[in-house]
């Protein structure tokens, strides 16, 4: 392992942990999906139970990570564990499939908060993709000054999108119900359609995808583990107890929604949220749920921009990417690996291809969850004797649950999109002769750093 000039500054707490976890889950998608849900289930007592099965699972999800990040607390997220357990081969084509799959993100969350910008300023969306290069721009510098003022932001941010949502719910409650309307739920929801019939389970699999979609992003904290100041205790409190609190929130929104939405308006609603905001606040409802929805991208731009460059620090930091990513500047910033990092999603907002590209990637993040708990059930029975801190709850149960899920839902996502299945594979499989040039290229170099030199005559 190469080692960097400057340690990582181990400055975050649990107050940082659990902004990460909020950060890094809530986004737009819980402002839209309520209408997915209720188009698909069509039944409002369903809408919820799937929200709570959603919370539940991802609770699962949390306690096996907190077992592997109390256990291996470095930076790099996903790839430590697969490194750990299978290799650094296996642990390579995690760690890039990984990156690749962030940059995606962070080029679609930019692209998606210009317009939102937009919407609130008209003359500054005249170029969304340079708008949205800008913001990732702004951010670079933000994080480039030091980790101090990133975890503050960080903070800020999550506590701001918090506050506004409860507005928003408190508006909800404070109005007066909706009558139930008697219109009969869609002919194709799940409810309308016979028990188990192929129709019915469709409808199903389409509301729990949309459900684990939406809580995607409860791992946040385990990137900057190494940056932790007590990572054994905070880790897990961090992932639990974050988790918990998205659940909770999740589940109060829906409650909220439903509340004030009739389930046919629901059903048909491209955003709920701008809907139920009208129905509160005829006056500013709607600029308050196009606030909210930039606060939440800019929030996971801002949680994507701490952990991406993590990942290149750790391999480069293994000899698998140049060695300056593994350099880490006065205030704790990876500054090398942040700038390849933000390079890219430039270039990839700017390419002709970037449709494409984030269809593969969302492909491509279901491999971290099943390299992960994989990991953790081979680390278990390979490493029985190594400190555990924290020992997940219900193991093997509760782990092989949610590594059979990810695996339906990997086999859902591929069967529903086999093109983009097929380029991830493609990548997949690239990475063997990639890692193999790079596995002899780090060997050498070892060997010659090895050899003595000769004395001089």
């Amino acid at each position: 392992m190469i080692q960097t000039t400057r340690p990582l500054a181990r400055i975050l707490g649990l107050g940082f942990g659990l902004a990460m976890v909020f950060g890094g889950t809530v986004g737009v998608g819980i402002l839209r999906l309520p209408g997915t849900l209720a188009a698909a289930l069509g039944d409002s007592r369903l809408i919820v139970l799937f929200w709570i099965l959603g919370g539940v699972y991802s609770l699962l999800g949390a306690v096996a990570v907190a077992e592997l990040a109390a256990m291996l607390p470095e930076a790099g997220g996903f790839y430590v564990y697969a490194r750990r357990a299978f290799g650094s081969g296996p642990g390579f084509v995690v760690g890039w499939s990984d990156w690749v799959n962030q940059v995606a993100s962070l080029s679609y969350g930019a692209l998606t908060a210009a317009t939102f910008l937009g919407t609130l300023w008209p003359a500054v969306a005249v170029n969304p993709r340079a708008l949205a290069i800008a913001i990732i721009g702004g951010f670079t510098l933000l994080h480039w000054a030091g980790l101090r003022i990133g975890s503050t932001v960080t903070r800020v941010i999550s506590l701001s999108v918090g506050v506004m949502l409860m507005v928003l719910v408190v508006g909800c409650f404070l109005t007066a119900p909706v009558a139930d309307s008697g219109v009969a739920p869609p002919a194709t929801s799940a409810i309308s359609l016979p028990l188990l019939s192929l129709g019915m389970l469709a409808a199903v699999v389409t509301a729990l995808r949309a459900v684990f979609l939406t809580y995607d992003g409860w791992y946040s904290p385990i990137y900057m583990a190494e940056e932790s100041t007590q990572p054994a205790l905070t880790m897990p409190r961090a992932l639990i107890g974050g988790t918990i609190l998205v659940a909770v929130m999740y589940v109060i929104i829906n409650v909220a929604i439903l509340r004030v939405l009739p389930l046919p308006v629901l059903a048909a609603s491209e955003l709920p949220a701008a809907d139920v905001a009208r129905a509160i606040l005829p006056r500013g409802g709607a600029t308050l749920v196009t606030v909210i929805s930039l606060l939440t991208v800019l929030s996971l731009i801002n949680a994507i921009m701490l952990m991406t460059p993590r990942i290149l620090l750790a391999i480069g930091r293994d000899g698998f990417f140049t060695e300056k990513a593994a350099l880490v500047s006065p205030g704790g910033t990876p500054r090398v690996a942040l700038a390849v990092t933000c390079a890219a999603a430039a270039a990839l907002i700017m390419s002709g291809s970037f449709e494409q590209i984030v269809a593969v990637a969302a492909v491509l993040f279901l491999l971290n969850y099943v390299s992960t708990y994989t990991a953790l059930i081979v680390l278990r029975r390979r490493e029985p004797a190594t400190p555990r801190p924290y020992r997940a709850f219900g193991y093997p149960y509760t782990t092989i649950i949610v590594l059979v899920g990810c695996l339906l839902l990997w086999i859902a996502a591929i069967m529903e999109d086999r093109r983009s299945g097929l380029f991830a594979a493609l990548l997949l499989i690239a990475c063997a002769p990639v890692y193999a040039w790079l596995a002899r290229h780090r060997r050498l170099k070892l060997a010659a750093a090895a050899t003595p030199t000769p004395p001089l005559p």
